[in-house]
């Protein structure tokens, strides 16, 4: 009996939502340091030695304050102002980079992780090797060192991401995708769901795929993934979507490739679900107004 192939869980998501870093520090920050939240970007930090504490004002999703003694990542998905304290005149050496999510904040990952993860770095199985390549880059200027960092901050961020699925309870991640990725049997049904979003999807044909029966499929994943498959469906298309529309496809492509059967439906579905036509959301993108503000309400 061979094997089961390996399922690429991450791939078909961040072909489509892409994830990129820059690199924004490297060196040795002494006394209190702050990093301003920025829209739609989310921020990644390595702790290379020393000590540090950190402390988040006005936010109650976050700790109030958290001390590292050891080398360590943390992982801001989101935008949220954070203060570093670090000795004031030893001080303590970092890595850090911006981390820009296609979409910002309604990035599937971006949203369905936690607002902080804070994980020592031996931790996490496979940096050594990226980070002690990272760390070279950052020490001393070369040239084309900056494309290079952003290029290792990148692959750091994957294996960070492959991590998290792998381990979604210790992070302390909710229901969600990153908890349905985690499971052997919804992941398949989820990667199926994420590579051909146009097939029509019925719950049988999903279960099929996970090899289980239509009633325990349906009672596990909404147990696991938080909403039913087909609403998670449905939201996985409108976001697809939306980065249609952001990038200029017409409707009517999208409409086809998202399994609607002409503009008019997917017009209606993107309306329910954003309260906005689809191109008003397009106008508001282009007066950057925050054009999902509707969506957020709704909770999509």
């Amino acid at each position: 009996m061979s094997a089961e192939p390996a399922l690429d869980r991450l791939s078909g998501l961040l072909q489509r939502f892409r994830v990129g870093a820059r690199l924004s520090f490297a060196g040795t920050l002494c006394g209190v340091h702050a990093f301003p939240a920025q829209p739609g970007q989310g921020a990644l930090h390595v702790l290379r030695r020393g000590s540090l504490e950190v402390t988040h004002p006005g936010r109650s999703d976050l700790p109030r304050r958290l001390r590292l003694q050891a080398p360590a990542v943390l992982f801001y998905p989101r935008p949220a102002t954070h203060l570093f304290h670090n000795p004031p005149v030893d001080g303590s050496d970092f890595t850090c980079a911006l981390v820009d999510f296609d979409g910002g904040e309604r990035h599937p990952l971006a949203r369905a992780l936690p607002p902080l993860i804070a994980l020592p770095l031996e931790t996490v199985e496979g940096l050594e090797d990226s980070l002690r390549l990272l760390f070279a880059e950052t020490t001393r200027v070369r040239c084309g060192h900056r494309l290079l960092a952003d290029r290792l901050f990148e692959v750091v961020l994957i294996q960070l991401l492959r991590w998290l699925l792998d381990h979604p309870a210790e992070a302390g991640i909710r229901p969600g995708l990153i908890t349905g990725l985690s499971d052997p049997r919804l992941a398949r049904a989820l990667v199926a769901m994420h590579e051909a979003p146009g097939a029509a999807w019925s719950l049988q044909r999903l279960a099929g795929v996970a090899g289980m029966s239509r009633t325990s499929f349906a009672t596990t994943f909404k147990a696991v993934v938080g909403q039913t498959p087909a609403d998670y469906l449905a939201q996985w298309r409108m976001a697809l979507a939306q980065v249609g529309l952001r990038e200029g496809v017409a409707l009517k492509l999208l409409a086809d490739e998202l399994g609607y059967a002409n503009p008019s439906a997917l017009s209606r579905a993107f309306s329910a679900r954003t309260g906005l036509a689809p191109r008003d959301w397009v106008k508001r993108m282009q007066r950057g107004v925050g054009a999902d503000a509707a969506s957020l309400q709704r909770g999509d």
